[in-house]
């Protein structure tokens, strides 16, 4: 296909709009339901005080900020897409912020800055009688007066153009990780979907198996293995294809795959993070010395163990508990002396060419 017919062909997936509006009526947008910040994109606001006065001094100085994208549904509802710090700055200093994430905020108390030092300590409305707190009438309508573009992608639009937008807006920024962008898609896509994939990552032997650290945690990196074994299992890899455009495109497909069973996979899930719970513990996932398991979580090693399970569920479940034991553990033992994987697991390493050799030798590795 020539380059020109990609262009045009790409272009009529994005079916845009876009002009300035007051934040005034932002907000009411906002209050009326007409403009939604999904819970879950609430999470991800994590501006600290002094960027949040920095930006509401922007506001007051003149200063132009950047535009705000929303996906526009079928119904006409704006749905956040780009711009959850500095809306949620504004609906957090003037009251409106709504949810659990605004009873866990509290009132937005300024700072004093190098331009306007007297704001310290300053707040949209006073916070008692008789208290010079309060930002003031006149400075509150100017703020609510400031006007900012909006960006709509309408729902016109190919579904994954929502995806590509909200990813290129938001992915390697300080504020996301890649794995959080995709949750943020999984809602817009399918929030049982989501919710589905979230379960998996509690599950107990997967965590077990696991050892995920609290950073971990927070960086939402369970859900990526969750996702990444849900995604070896059903979405082929492409050799060559980066690792995280692979994840994007699999996320893409089982959400929207009506052919995708959760209940069967979710038995699958939990029986191959129980195999190997049980027969490994803690240790399901790190390096063989030649004495013993140890060291931190490899991904190599949970690519390969996970994949193979999952391939041999029913072989293995047909072993006695000490058989089936047994053969887990000397098949992990088995693969650090497996020269596919020594030469495609270690430090420097693609993900790509990683990927690409070792996940079709899981499933004989693992075979009873």
């Amino acid at each position: 296909m020539a380059l020109a017919e990609e262009i045009q062909n790409a272009r009529k997936k994005v079916v845009t709009d876009g002009y300035e509006m007051s934040l005034g009526e932002i907000i009411n947008l906002y209050k009326d339901g007409e403009l939604v910040i999904d819970p879950v994109f609430q999470r991800l606001f994590r501006w600290g005080d002094d960027r949040k006065t920095r930006f509401i001094e922007s506001l007051i100085l003149g200063i132009p900020i950047p535009p705000i994208f929303v996906y526009q549904d079928e119904n006409g509802i704006w749905e956040l897409i780009d711009g959850l710090q500095r809306l949620s700055t504004v609906l957090q200093l003037t009251g409106d912020l709504k949810g659990e994430r605004a009873d866990d905020l509290g009132t937005l108390v300024l700072n004093g800055t190098r331009f306007l030092p007297s704001l310290n300590t300053k707040r949209w409305k006073e916070s008692a009688a008789g208290a010079e707190d309060g930002i003031g009438q006149a400075l509150q309508i100017e703020i609510k007066r400031a006007r900012i573009r909006v960006e709509i992608l309408k729902s016109d639009s190919d579904v994954s153009a929502k995806f590509e937008l909200f990813q290129r807006l938001n992915t390697g920024g300080a504020s996301l990780t890649e794995q959080e962008v995709r949750n943020s898609i999984a809602v817009s896509l399918d929030r049982d979907f989501y919710s589905w994939l979230i379960d998996r990552s509690n599950d107990e032997h997967f965590v077990g198996t696991t050892g995920q650290t609290t950073t971990a945690l927070e960086s939402q990196a369970g859900v990526e293995l969750a996702l990444r074994f849900f995604a070896f299992r059903f979405v082929p890899y492409t050799p060559g294809m980066d690792v995280h455009e692979y994840l994007d495109d699999a996320l893409m497909k089982i959400a929207t795959d009506k052919d995708f069973d959760r209940d069967a996979e979710r038995e699958i899930f939990s029986k191959t993070f129980r195999i190997l719970q049980e027969a490994m513990g803690p240790s399901a996932f790190k390096r063989w010395s030649g004495v013993q398991f140890s060291g931190k979580f490899l991904m190599s090693v949970f690519e390969v163990m996970s994949t193979g399970v999952s391939h041999n569920i029913d072989d293995l479940e047909a072993l006695s508990q000490q058989d089936r034991d047994t053969h887990i553990i000397e098949s992990a033992k088995k693969l650090w002396d497996n020269q596919i994987f020594n030469q495609n697991s270690g430090a420097g390493v693609r993900g790509t060419t990683r990927l690409s050799r070792l996940l079709p030798i899981a499933a004989d590795l693992l075979k009873p």
